[in-house]
């Protein structure tokens, strides 16, 4: 993965403050899952925000397009739009209002506001014992795009 300089647009939105590693295990605790290392470093450089690249290729058709997906921001962690937040934006309540499967953490928004999200899927696990990333659409099936969330990164364009 590049560096955040280059992975990130300038624009701060959908970022939260500072993250230190104490933050990503208070975070692991609360919602009793590890994150996977590439995600514990991305937030530790910049606590999410809107990648560059947002598309990522699929090997189904989906209700964005044929061929591949598109995601807005990765979420980070506290603040407002942090996978652990208590607003309508954090990944549990994500999960509970909109009846995506109870499988992991959402860690992208996506341009539909909802209806499809990317979560890291726990119930399914790569050769490296890491989540998969999976992508959820609106029949609330979880498809795979990639074996960890570090190709899930090196994949996007």
């Amino acid at each position: 993965m590049e560096s955040t300089d280059d992975f990130f647009v300038e624009d701060r939105s959908y970022a939260g403050p500072p993250v230190r590693e104490a933050d990503v295990r208070r975070v692991e605790a609360e919602l009793g899952v590890l994150l996977p290392d590439a995600y514990a470093l991305l937030l530790e450089q910049r606590n999410g925000g809107i990648p560059k690249k947002r598309r990522i290729r699929t090997s189904f058709a989906n209700s964005w397009a044929d061929d591949h997906i598109e995601i807005s921001a990765i979420k980070g962690i506290g603040g407002e739009w942090g996978i652990d937040s208590t607003s309508r934006t954090g990944s549990r309540l994500l999960i509970e209002e909109w009846g995506y499967p109870d499988i992991g953490i959402v860690i992208c928004e996506t341009p539909s506001g909802g209806h499809d999200v990317v979560m890291l899927d726990y119930s399914s696990r790569s050769r490296s014992n890491e989540p998969t990333v999976v992508y959820v659409d609106e029949d609330r099936v979880p498809r795979k795009i990639a074996d960890s969330l570090r190709d899930f990164l090196d994949r996007l364009y």
